[in-house]
Parts: structure tokens; C-alpha cells; sequence
């Protein structure tokens, strides 16, 4: 796995599949519908771990540092939400091009903060594996607190349905 961190955004019929199984799945439909994965966070088997990042809020700036939630330049370029991360293989995924063109002001603001954010996120990746990580294993070995581990998606259960959806979609002749 290579350190570099990208952006992507991860298929809305997959998130709607795992949110089936897991109502924490987040939502990434109509103006949420370009929300960006930050990965890859870590590798498990055969996934990857992407969490959702959150573009910058008054309330960000206002909010602790937990071990599930990472404000981004101290909250000014958002915030990454660790409980979110959602397993994927390359075929959930598609890649952010951060090299377009906005077609108008508003997604030219739009890549200019994802660049940023990406920017910041990559020179302070290992914080943002190390807290990954963490928080993945705490959530295994069920040794985080009961406020953070119910905000988490369940790990355990979204890596068996990854594995179906793919398994299943790669059986499915078009």
C-alpha cells in the first residue's frame, strides 16, 4: 500500500447496499451526492478503508478532536470522519480528478477546498493511519468507549457484505 492518500467517491448503489446492514452507512445522494472518501486508510484482507470527509462548518471549529472524528487545519477545511470508514475494493471506487475544470464558480470552490484538504491530509497521513487503525482494532477487540463505538459503522459486517457485493457483482453478466 503506497502512503500517498487520494480522494475518491465510492458507488451510491454499494453505500446503498451496506446501509441495509448498517443504518450508520453515511448517505451520498443528492447534494451529498460528490461527498469524498479520503484513502486509503489502511488495507484488511482483500479491502480498503476510506472514510468521508465533511466540508468545512461553523460547528467544526468548535468541536473536540476524538479518536473517531479529525478536524482538518484545526476544523477550517473540515473535518474526517473515522467512524464512517467503509470497506471497498477498486471496483466501489472512482477516482477524484482534481485536475478538471469546475464548470462554474461553485465547483471551482469546490475542487480548490478538496485540493487543500487533500494537501493538508497528506502531509499528516500518519495521524490519520495511526487513528484509523486504532480505531479499527479498538472497535475488534470492543474496547472503545460505548459513546464512540456506537457511532462506528460495524466493521465486522460491512467487510462480509464488501465481499458479497463484489463476489456477487463480478457473477452478474452484462
Amino acid at each position: 500500500m503506497k502512503n500517498e492518500l487520494l480522494l475518491v467517491r465510492i458507488d451510491k448503489d454499494y453505500c446503498d447496499y451496506l446501509r441495509k446492514f448498517d443504518n450508520k452507512v453515511p448517505y451520498n445522494f443528492k447534494e451529498k451526492e460528490l461527498r469524498p472518501f479520503v484513502g486509503v486508510l489502511f488495507k484488511v484482507n482483500k479491502c480498503m478503508y476510506f472514510a468521508p470527509l465533511s466540508s468545512p462548518k461553523p460547528k467544526h471549529l468548535k468541536l473536540k478532536t476524538k479518536l473517531d472524528l479529525l478536524k482538518i487545519d484545526n476544523g477550517k477545511l473540515g473535518v474526517i470522519n473515522f467512524n464512517n470508514m467503509l470497506p471497498v475494493t477498486k471496483n466501489n471506487i472512482i477516482e477524484i480528478d482534481l485536475n478538471t475544470k469546475g464548470k462554474n464558480k461553485k465547483e471551482r470552490m469546490y475542487l480548490s477546498l478538496l485540493k487543500k484538504q487533500l494537501f493538508w491530509l497528506n502531509r499528516n497521513n500518519k495521524r490519520l493511519f495511526g487513528r484509523a487503525k486504532t480505531l479499527y482494532t479498538k472497535y475488534l477487540n470492543n474496547t472503545l468507549t460505548k459513546n464512540i463505538r456506537d457511532r462506528c459503522c460495524n466493521f465486522n459486517l460491512l467487510e462480509k457484505k464488501c465481499e458479497m457485493y463484489n463476489k456477487n457483482k463480478s457473477q452478474v453478466k452484462i
